[in-house]
């Protein structure tokens, strides 16, 4: 009973494993690659996957201690799938330490990109730029609006959402 507690996670941290489960299948879902032009391929669907965890920190942010700890969780959740993506993928152990460093290094300068974009809102400028950088990488193909109205109604529907219901792991997307 004693070793049940102590081998059992705290809720944060399966809460966190929740919300970045929930982030992938949302960002694996067919539209984003099939209707809105998304690139699939390991840097689209990084994209994705960084753009969906970038939405559920933002939510999460000013919420309290124990909203910050579900949202370093939820990170701590996105790099361990990152790793171990790469080792899936056949990446050497001495490669994954480095491909790790540049990974997470693209994947601050695209949530600073994204904080910048919300706080630029209702003018969607800012993030339809940031969009074009990065889920189109500047290529001019993509349905551009159609990917800042989803993720528009995204961040308005997490908002939406009580706080304890993430806090619990759960998180419901708009449809894409």
């Amino acid at each position: 009973m004693f070793l049940d507690r102590l081998l059992k996670p705290r809720p944060a941290k399966a809460a966190g494993g929740k919300l970045y489960a929930s982030a992938v299948a949302q960002a694996r879902s067919p539209a984003f690659y099939a209707r809105m032009g998304v690139n699939d391929s390991m840097e689209g669907r990084f994209e994705l996957f960084t753009l969906h965890v970038a939405l559920l920190l933002e939510r999460l942010k000013g919420q309290g201690e124990s909203a910050a700890e579900v949202s370093q969780e939820t990170f701590n959740a996105y790099t361990r799938g990152l790793d171990d993506a790469f080792r899936e993928i056949g990446v050497s152990d001495t490669a994954v330490g480095k491909k790790m460093k540049k990974l997470v290094g693209a994947a601050y300068g695209r949530l600073k990109a994204f904080d910048e974009a919300a706080k630029a809102l209702p003018d969607r400028s800012v993030l339809s730029a940031a969009l074009a950088r990065t889920a189109f990488e500047e290529r001019g193909e993509g349905d551009l609006t159609g990917l800042t109205d989803y993720v528009v109604a995204a961040r308005d529907q997490l908002a939406a959402q009580p706080l304890e219901t993430l806090l619990q792991g759960e998180a419901q997307w708009p449809k894409a």
